[in-house]
């Protein structure tokens, strides 16, 4: 198994991840002009549906924050 404890996705966020991903490819290039109020609510309804269904979305720690600061000090600067 993983180390990394999992917990209880937030509704919002689980509605936020499922927006993003309607409204976006994988690329996270705009996936044919969608609607972001139709995507929105899309979300909505289908996070409300797992609920509803019984389904916990689980959710992993956040990944370390990136600093450019700190890659630029291990590989040195670019010429």
């Amino acid at each position: 198994m993983t180390d990394r404890p999992l917990t209880p996705a937030d509704h919002a966020d689980l509605v936020l991840s499922l927006a993003y991903a309607l409204r976006y490819n994988q690329q996270g290039k705009r996936a044919h002009e969608r609607d972001e109020l139709a995507a929105q609510a899309a979300a909505e309804h289908l996070a409300e549906a797992l609920r509803l269904s019984g389904f916990v979305v689980m959710k992993g720690p956040g990944a370390p924050a990136h600093t450019a600061d700190t890659a630029f000090r291990s590989n040195g600067p670019r010429d």
